[in-house]
This record gives structure tokens, sequence and C-alpha cells, in this order.
């Protein structure tokens, strides 16, 4: 019979080196942490920002170069990391949307008066109705404000400090999200309007697009809305001071 080995215990063993991810100056693996946050943003049902990719991802995950990993990797696939409205989503390559387009439910398409009073909201934001028709050079119904609304795009922001109070208009983040922008200075400029053929002919010198900001604070003519976030909306209300 063997002797009593089974008592023998390595004394190496009490010196084990300690778990993965348990040392203060562990690094954690590259290539598991971008599998973790490629599961995560696949999992995910909105974009996620690098601050929720962070408190997910083992300690110590560089979340930059990950995403940047991660989006180069996929550069070339059928999907692509993109960053819109400050967060990271994969969306289908833009070269690819026509495969895809008879599966998408078509949304209500807004009319051209709707269009023309989100693009002139997006560029010159904070801007009131009034302010939206002196631009168009027609009257803009509460209706097309209405639809604007309904589709999360635009929110009241503030009233402007003059003769009636008037609300103002600027976009969210849902605008920047279904127009695949990072960010509203993304919008496109007047020389990359010229070359997409929205700006035809001679321009005048003057003429400028004007640089957008859809930044929270409120502008030093604007008042907040107060109490009135509160209260279920009466766009005649909001609207008293633009008639």
């Amino acid at each position: 019979m063997l002797p009593d080995m089974q008592e023998e215990v390595p004394e190496t063993m009490d010196n084990e080196a300690p778990e993965i991810g348990q040392g203060p100056d562990h690094v954690p693996d590259h290539g598991e942490a971008m599998r973790i946050a490629e599961a995560l943003l696949f999992a995910s049902a909105a974009p996620l920002s690098t601050e929720d990719l962070s408190g997910r991802l083992p300690e110590g995950a560089d979340v930059e170069k990950i995403l940047q990993d991660l989006t180069e990797l996929y550069a070339m696939r059928g999907v692509n990391l993109v960053k819109v409205a400050g967060k990271w989503t994969f969306r289908t390559a833009s070269d690819l949307s026509f495969v895809l387009a008879r599966d998408v439910v078509e949304q209500r398409k807004l009319s051209r008066a709707a269009m023309e009073t989100l693009a002139i909201i997006a560029y010159h934001q904070p801007v009131t109705r009034a302010e939206i028709e002196e631009i168009r050079g027609v009257a803009t119904s509460k209706g097309t404000i209405d639809l604007l609304l309904e589709t999360g795009w635009i929110r009241l922001r503030g009233r402007r400090k003059a003769p009636g109070r008037p609300v103002t208009y600027g976009t969210t983040p849902a605008f920047l999200e279904h127009f695949g922008l990072d960010a509203i200075e993304d919008l496109p400029g007047l020389e990359e309007l010229k070359g997409a053929g929205f700006i035809e002919g001679r321009v005048p010198s003057d003429f400028s697009v004007p640089v957008p900001s859809d930044a929270d604070a409120l502008r030093e003519d604007e008042d907040p809305l107060e109490d009135e976030l509160l209260q279920p909306l009466d766009m005649h209300q909001t609207e008293a001071g633009e008639e």
C-alpha cells in the first residue's frame, strides 16, 4: 500500500496567485472585454454611453480603445458600430439599407411644411413659431408643430422674454438618433448642402448657414417653462403668444 501521499500538500499551494481580476494592478483581457462590450451593445434596445459600458465591463477595461477596435472590426460588415447622440449602437450598413427596405414599417411621412419647420428648428434653435414663419415666409399651422412634437424630435424649451412670452422650440436626442447624428453640430453646412443639391444657383455673398446648438441651458432671452411641464400640454395655451 502506498504511503499517505494524500496527506502531503505542497507548500506552494499556500502561495497561489490570486484569481484573475482580484489583483489591484490586474489589467483585464482586452479581447474578453471586447466580447462583453459587443454582447451588451447587441442586446441593448437603446444606444449605450461609455459610462453605461464602463459600469458593466471588467474593472480597468479601456472603454475608448474597445469601442475604437469594435468600430474598425465592424467597418466592412453588414452592421456597423456607430455613435449617435453621444451614445453607441449597431446599425445596418448604410450601403445595405435597400436590402431591408421592404421589411421596415413605413412611418408617417412628413409634409414639406413639416420638414421645413423641422430644419428651421434644428438650425435656429431656440426658435419661436413666429420666427419660424418669418424664416419660411408663410404661416405655420398648429398641426405642423403638434406633429413634430408627437414624433419626439422637437421639444418645448422655454418662453421668449418678449411680449406674449411665446414658446421656444429645440430638438431632442431622438432627433439625433433618427437621423444618425452624433451631435447637432454634425448637421450639414453650406458647402455640404450645395454639394447635395439642396442649394442651387448663385448664393448671395452675405448668405450663411447658422451653426446649430442644442444646449439644454436656456439662453439669456429665455424663461423656464416652470410648472407648465407638470401639466397636460395645452397647445392652444402655449401658442397663445404666437397667434
